[in-house]
C-alpha cells in the first residue's frame, strides 16, 4: 500500500512585506559603512590635532609660567593680556615678534618662489625623451625622500666654517670670497636657511608639476609647433595656463609648509636661531620652552593660526574668482 505525502503548498510572500526591510537594511549598511570606517581616523585627528589646539587656546588666556607647570589649570586667568603683550610692537616682546614675522614672510616668499621656479623648469625639461631620464628623475626626488634630520644635519657639516664643503668650494677652489664665511651665524644664516629649504622643497614642486603635465595633450604642442610657436611661446600659451589649477594648490601647500617650518631651522641652528634667520616657529618655541612663558607662546601660536587662516581664505577667494573669470 503506497501512501502519498501531502505537501503543503508554498506560500509566496506578498510583495513589499519581507524583502523590503532586508533591502532597507542592506542599503543602510552600504551607506553607513564608509562613515564607520572614517571614525578611527576622525578620533585620531581629534586627539592629535583638535584637542591640543583647544588646550593651546585656553592656555593663551592664562599667565602660565614655570611656576604652574605641575598644575597648569591653577594658573591665574589673564584674559587678553598675553595677546596685548604680543602685539605691543613698542615693547621688546612685540618688537621681536614683528621682526621674526617679517623675516618669515621674506623667507617664505623667496623659498616658495624658487621651489616653484626650479621644480617647474625641471618638470618641463623632463618632458622630452632622452637617455637616462628615469635615473635623473629618481635623483631629483632624493632630497624630498630623505628624512629631514638626515638632510639638514648633512648641510650643517657642509656649512662649517673651517672644514665645510661650501667654504672649500667658494673660497679655496673658486676664490669667490676673501676669507671663509660663517654660514650658521650672522646675516649669512638667512641664505643658509634659504638654501636648505629650497634644496629640500623643490623636488615636491617638481613631482606635482610633472604629474600635472601628463594631463596636457601632446597634440596641443604639435599644433603650436606647426603654427610656428617656439618653446617659450608654448610654455607661456599652453603649459602655464593648463597648469593653473595645479599651481594654485601647489603654491598654497608650499606656503603653509614653509611658513610653519620648524624642523629645518631647529636642526640647522639649534634652540637659539640667529636674528637674521629667526622664523616665527622657532621664535614661538623660544618664547614657550626657553623663557618658560607658555601663556605668551600660546598667544603667539593663536595669532599665527589666525594669520594663516586669513591668508588661506583670501588666497582661495582670489583664485576662485580668477578661475570663474577665466571660465567665462
Amino acid at each position: 500500500m503506497t501512501t502519498t505525502a501531502f505537501k503543503e503548498p508554498v506560500r509566496q510572500a506578498a510583495p513589499g512585506t519581507a524583502r523590503e526591510p532586508r533591502r532597507r537594511t542592506g542599503w543602510l549598511r552600504r551607506v553607513s559603512l564608509p562613515y564607520l570606517l572614517l571614525v578611527p581616523a576622525l578620533l585620531l585627528e581629534l586627539l592629535v590635532h583638535l584637542v591640543p589646539m583647544a588646550i593651546g587656546v585656553v592656555m593663551s588666556f592664562k599667565e602660565l609660567t614655570q611656576f604652574y607647570i605641575r598644575d597648569w589649570g591653577a594658573a591665574p586667568w589673564s584674559g587678553l593680556g598675553n595677546y596685548k603683550v604680543s602685539v605691543d610692537f613698542d615693547a621688546p616682546v612685540g618688537e621681536a615678534l614683528l621682526h621674526s614675522f617679517f623675516v618669515t614672510v621674506g623667507f617664505t616668499l623667496l623659498s616658495v618662489g624658487l621651489c616653484w621656479l626650479i621644480g617647474t623648469a625641471a618638470a618641463v625639461f623632463m618632458q622630452d625623451t632622452f637617455r637616462g631620464r628615469g635615473l635623473l628623475r629618481a635623483l631629483f626626488l632624493v632630497p624630498y625622500a630623505l628624512p629631514v634630520y638626515t638632510a639638514v644635519i648633512t648641510w650643517v657639516f657642509m656649512f662649517q666654517h673651517d672644514n665645510g664643503l661650501v667654504n672649500h668650494v667658494l673660497h679655496d677652489q673658486l676664490h669667490l670670497t676673501d676669507k671663509p664665511s660663517f654660514w650658521l651665524i650672522g646675516d649669512n644664516s638667512f641664505y643658509a636657511l634659504l638654501t636648505v629649504s629650497v634644496w629640500k622643497g623643490w623636488p615636491f614642486a617638481f613631482l606635482i608639476v610633472m604629474a600635472g603635465l601628463q594631463n596636457i595633450p601632446r597634440e596641443l604642442y604639435e599644433a603650436a609647433a606647426l603654427d610656428g610657436a617656439g618653446t617659450w611661446q608654448q610654455i607661456r600659451r599652453i603649459t602655464l595656463p593648463s597648469l593653473r589649477p595645479v599651481n594654485q594648490v601647489l603654491v598654497l601647500v608650499l606656503f603653509l609648509w614653509t611658513f610653519n617650518d620648524f624642523n629645518t631651522p631647529y636642526v640647522l641652528f639649534g634652540k637659539s636661531a640667529p636674528e637674521a634667520a629667526d622664523l616665527v616657529s622657532v621664535h614661538i618655541y623660544q618664547a614657550s620652552f626657553v623663557t618658560w612663558n607658555f601663556g605668551t607662546g600660546s598667544a603667539m601660536s593663536v595669532l599665527l593660526l589666525l594669520f594663516l587662516l586669513v591668508v588661506t581664505g583670501a588666497y582661495l577667494l582670489f583664485t576662485s574668482r580668477g578661475r570663474r573669470a577665466a571660465d567665462v
